[in-house]
């Protein structure tokens, strides 16, 4: 073989290369465009509604699919349905509480509407703009007008840095207060949020739960922000201390004109703190209305389920316990037509193969059941 051969042969391999690199789009756009795909084959085409003046978000059609299994290429071949296909609207100055069972998306779709993971497909306004159409700088600039209180107190803070720096950390990244007036901001916050001034200098791992709750609903309002997706604030709390939060979110709210999501699995706070209640179930909600008429008049089989668990503090009541039957289905491996049809006692031949209407029957009551007319 020539030397002429022999140094021709590197290249037309490192073209060849370069060629099949350039056919095969890489894994993340592979994920992407699949789950668009696949979402847009899934959205019936409709007419677009004008946007309500006096909701402060409105979520259209809103899904989250996480890749599930990937095929030799890193291709994603099947998807875990997280949110899916999930639409409504907060007024300004209320709050929306969501329930359901654990793993049913509570916690992706608050995470989804704040952008702190991208959505597959759907629209979220606030205040009339698609933030899912914002660039990296302008979804900054709108960050502080949207913030999230975790769960867990105990590790979403930071262990090596003060009470005083973790509150004014954000603050200060996004110039809300000069430099000089930071730490007089910072305590004012922590005073209206029930923390004494000596606790500026602690860290976190001097105080008890309830206390970094407090710190953390102080983080969260001191960029006084106009949304809060509150995550299970109360979940890891005693009861005395429940009511204390409970008592300072809706404190803040009256103050400040705050509009909640208030993701929990207690009914009785989310009956407490909500003015409307959303149900979800395997990443979509199945019933959607007003805090009294849902829990006065529950429509959904689900729900009426879901309702039945709570337990009624007199002795001389006796509530009828609805059970369901079988276990959740997986998200991955959704059931076709109704998703509640294998554990619902109601189900009919057309629950399993077509999937209900998600349709308003009076009030802004909104269910999905084939319980009721689909016309």
């Amino acid at each position: 073989m020539s030397d002429e051969t022999l140094n021709t042969l590197p290249a037309d391999e490192e073209n060849a290369a370069a060629e099949n690199s350039s056919a095969l789009p890489s894994a993340v756009e592979e994920e992407e465009t699949a789950a668009l795909a696949q979402a847009e084959e899934e959205q019936p085409e409709e007419e677009a509604q004008p946007l309500d003046p006096n909701a402060l978000l409105e979520v259209r059609h809103l899904k989250k699919h996480f890749p599930a299994k990937k095929d030799f290429f890193g291709r994603p071949v099947s998807f875990l349905k997280a949110v899916d296909d999930v639409s409504f609207k907060i007024e300004k100055g209320t709050t929306l509480g969501i329930v359901g069972e654990s793993g049913c998306g509570k916690t992706t779709l608050g995470r989804t509407i704040l952008r702190l993971q991208p959505a597959t497909d759907g629209e979220v306004y606030f205040d009339g703009v698609d933030i899912n159409k914002l660039n990296t700088k302008q979804m900054n600039a709108l960050r502080p007008q949207m913030q999230i209180i975790f769960q867990d107190p105990y590790s979403s803070l930071s262990p090596r840095m003060p009470v005083g720096e973790i509150i004014g950390e954000a603050v200060a990244q996004h110039k809300l207060v000069p430099k000089t007036e930071l730490k007089e901001y910072v305590l004012e916050v922590m005073k209206s949020c029930g923390l004494p001034y000596h606790y500026y200098e602690r860290y976190p791992h001097e105080f008890s739960g309830g206390q970094r709750q407090r710190i953390c609903i102080a983080t969260a309002l001191a960029l006084k922000p106009r949304f809060v997706v509150c995550d299970e604030p109360v979940s890891a709390l005693d009861v005395s201390i429940q009511a204390q939060i409970i008592n300072l979110l809706k404190d803040m709210q009256e103050k400040m004109g705050l509009t909640y999501i208030f993701i929990s699995h207690d009914l009785s706070v989310v009956e407490h703190i909500s003015n409307k209640v959303g149900v979800m179930y395997l990443g979509s909600l199945v019933e959607y209305a007003s805090t009294g008429d849902i829990f006065d008049n529950p429509m959904h089989p689900y729900t009426e389920a879901l309702f039945s668990a709570v337990p009624i503090p007199d002795p001389d009541r006796h509530s009828k316990r609805i059970i369901l039957s079988g276990d959740i289905p997986s998200p991955i491996n959704a059931p076709a037509g109704c998703k509640f049809h294998t554990r619902c006692n109601h189900c009919m031949d057309i629950c399993r193969e077509v999937a209900p209407k998600f349709k308003d029957y009076g009030n802004g009551h909104m269910v999905a059941c084939h319980l009721y007319p689909q016309d």
